[in-house]
């Protein structure tokens, strides 16, 4: 399977939101988009801490290091 951007990750699981909030899915399908949703949100996860921790590699902070600073 290829592996999904986050916009496109984020964007399928909105569809899956929407879809599950409109209270038409039959119990089985509501399991079925929950279970992608559960996987959909894992993606986004996964990729927001990548950038998290890219982000700080390129910043010089640590895990332990200082807050970050105000940038506006």
């Amino acid at each position: 399977m290829k592996e999904k951007k986050f916009e496109e990750a984020l964007g399928e699981l909105e569809k899956i939101v929407q879809e599950m909030e409109q209270g038409e899915l039959s119990l089985e399908d509501s399991f079925k988009k929950f279970e992608k949703g559960s996987e959909l949100a894992k993606v986004c996860a996964g990729k927001l801490a990548e950038v998290e921790k890219k982000v700080k590699v390129l910043k010089g902070i640590s895990e332990e290091g200082p807050e970050w600073e105000d940038l506006s």
